[in-house]
């Protein structure tokens, strides 16, 4: 990353330039095709365990061992789900999103989004917006 003191300003047709490029569009599709179905599959697990422990007593007081029944063990299952799905996502993430991302920032910030007006410089280099 450069010096923020040093960087131009980027303009909003840059971002716009990269919010519609074929990178940002494949990037999205990555993410969706991952946060879609994950976040489907741990609602309907949650709703599972609301609904046993709401309306299946006997199921969830079968005891397990000692004084620990199915009910304990699933609730905390619910805590497990959570660390492994974000396990998932945080290796999902590394290897196909943030190749694409890092790619998409180096490339805003040697402004490769930006339109050249044929003389060799870019448009809007005296305005625009940093976005962190």
């Amino acid at each position: 990353m450069s010096d923020p003191h040093e960087r131009r300003l980027l303009t909003p047709e840059e971002y716009l330039a990269a919010q519609n490029s074929p990178e940002f569009i494949d990037l999205k599709k990555r993410f969706r095709q991952f946060a879609f179905p994950m976040t489907f599959a741990f609602l309907a697990w949650y709703l599972l365990y609301v609904l046993l422990s709401t309306y299946a007593h006997d199921f969830m007081s079968t005891d397990v061992f000692g004084n620990v029944n199915l009910g304990i063990l699933l609730g905390l299952a619910q805590f497990v789900t959570t660390f492994v799905i974000t396990h998932l996502y945080v290796a999902h993430a590394n290897k196909r999103t943030d190749p694409i991302a890092d790619e998409m920032r180096n490339r805003l910030e040697h402004h490769d989004y930006a339109r050249s007006t044929g003389d060799g410089t870019a448009e809007g280099t005296t305005r625009g917006a940093t976005r962190a």
